[in-house]
């Protein structure tokens, strides 16, 4: 019968993924309202150890793809922005809504930053699905510093349910040292891991089917746990890990993509219809009020403030602050927290698993919706390009790359038509930047002098791992400061590209000097 049940409600899911691509609702939102409707029916659930549990295991699945699929180099220009708003933002955004909690629902000062610090970070499930399946290419990065900023701060908000929490139950710990604990581990854990593994990733040979996958989610629940273990943020240490591993080429890459997009979207799809299936409809409409009076609080008052405050030195742009503003989605992390909190007994005044339930589903229903029509509306959308391209996997999953190359004063394209270029390969012109513009080309699009060429055409991946070899010249590495044409190169051994960090990619001639930072890219015959 149980597997029946499961059964059912993975095609019904999936039902409501397609519904959502129509509607614009959030998939994940429908996955609630599926629960939901299943405890109205008369499935009783109510074991919140369990759900406890599960959503521990399914958010680090979540977190690790969101890290995984996070492409870097997109992510990097807005990595400064995408910090500060998943610390203090967090941290500004909760104690706003304690102070709200406490002032206007009379909560206890605890209590209140204690639901404050819950529902304090944005969802990286919901931001992420809103932003793939409505195809939201952003101006100005704003995609990827919304995913970044998403995918790092539930580790922020954890770490303030869990002092509050220790407040208000009364514990006897050191709250700063807590705190220094959750960052230092969390953050060197992350990347120790994240250095150990991939060590093993290149000396290891995995030549069973499916055993680079074992390897990759054992790595994943080391990390997690090893972290948690010694008192460090499991959260942030295995998202770490996943934008290292995520952002590296390795045999066994591909098929680790399909395998952890396909496992979090299955742990997605079972975490919010759990958590809506743990809710009881009669508690969660007593609740409502107060949770709609602090879901409208934190979107039009507390997140708004808290964007615009911090990003003041960073001087983004008006419309680029409203659609960050109206990004703050609370989601499965938020509800997870709740339930922890429940476990540890901190539920005993208010009912926090249906308030912060119902902060969740308006917030879905209502900013998840708008997100498209308020990016419309506020001229932030880009039509002429892709979101996917901000996440890793997609690329990964294509057989599709793309490279760019700068068109000087002396290239022979200067003047000519995309017709007349006479591409010899199976290559297409993808699209021009020019004066940080993008051009759709056509036939007759004239190539102009400084235009940025994006060229699309069929990948190689080097599935041995040994031919195409890449590494960095070190201070006292034997190439370093000498021309290219001057290295002891053997007679198969050919240097194919090299990149420096302040000219970006360089085709090497002869005359080419090999500086210390280079990263060089070599292929040697078998």
């Amino acid at each position: 019968m149980e597997l029946l049940l499961v059964a059912i409600v993975l095609f019904l899911a999936i039902f409501a993924i397609k519904i959502s691509s129509k509607s614009g609702v959030p998939a994940l939102l429908l996955f609630i309202v599926l629960g939901m409707a299943f405890s109205a029916a008369g499935f009783e659930f109510e074991d919140y150890q369990f759900a406890d549990n599960f959503a521990t295991i399914a958010l680090m699945v979540i977190l690790f793809q969101g890290g995984f699929s996070t492409n870097w180099s997109m992510a990097k220009p807005v990595a400064k922005e995408a910090i500060v708003l998943s610390f203090l933002g967090v941290v500004a955004t909760a104690l706003l809504t304690g102070v709200f909690c406490r002032y206007f629902l009379g909560f206890g000062w605890i209590e209140g930053m204690l639901i404050g610090s819950i529902v304090g970070s944005t969802d990286y499930a919901s931001v992420s699905n809103i932003l793939r399946s409505r195809n939201l290419n952003l101006r100005y990065n704003t995609a990827p510093l919304l995913e970044l900023e998403s995918g790092s701060n539930d580790p922020s908000a954890y770490t303030m349910t869990m002092v509050f929490l220790s407040i208000l139950l009364g514990d006897n710990i050191s709250i700063p040292l807590m705190i220094v604990k959750q960052l230092v581990f969390g953050i060197g854990l992350g990347f120790f891991m994240s250095h150990i593994m991939m060590k093993l990733i290149r000396k290891m040979s995995f030549d069973s089917d499916g055993l680079f996958i074992i390897f990759m989610v054992a790595a994943s629940l080391l990390t997690f746990s090893a972290t948690a273990a010694i008192g460090g943020n499991g959260y942030l240490a295995v998202y770490i890990f996943g934008i290292v591993i995520g952002n590296k080429q390795f045999k066994g890459k591909r098929d680790s993509v399909f395998f952890f997009d396909g496992f979090s979207n299955l742990m997605q799809i079972g975490l919010f219809f759990i958590l809506g299936l743990l809710s009881q409809p009669s508690r969660f409409i007593a609740t409502l009020p107060m949770a709609a009076a602090i879901m409208i609080f934190m979107t039009i008052i507390a997140r708004p403030l808290s964007v615009f405050g911090l990003m003041l030195p960073f001087k983004l742009k008006t419309n680029q602050l409203l659609v960050i503003s109206m990004a703050g989605l609370r989601g499965a992390a938020a509800i997870a927290f709740a339930i922890m909190a429940v476990n540890a007994g901190a539920g005993r005044v208010t009912d926090i698993y249906h308030v912060v339930f119902g902060i969740c589903v308006l917030s879905s229903l209502v900013q998840g919706s708008l997100m498209a029509p308020f990016s419309t509306k506020t001229d932030m959308l880009d039509p002429n390009d892709t979101v996917l391209k901000t996440f890793n996997d997609y690329q990964d999953k294509s057989e599709l790359g793309f490279i760019q190359t700068p068109i000087s004063s002396h290239s022979r394209w200067v003047g000519k038509q995309v017709k007349e270029l006479n591409l010899a390969f199976n290559v297409i012109v993808a699209k021009i930047d020019r004066d940080g513009k993008t051009i759709v080309p056509r036939g007759d699009t004239v190539i102009e002098e400084g235009d940025i060429i994006v060229l699309g055409g069929e990948t190689h991946f080097d599935a041995s791992g040994h031919d195409l070899v890449e590494f960095t010249i070190s201070e006292g590495h034997e190439w370093a400061n000498r021309l290219v044409k001057d290295l002891d190169l053997q007679t198969d051994e050919l240097i194919i590209m090299l990149q420096r960090t302040d000219q970006g990619v360089i085709v090497p001639i002869g005359n080419t000097e090999v500086l210390p930072g280079d990263k060089l890219v070599t292929i040697k015959g078998s």
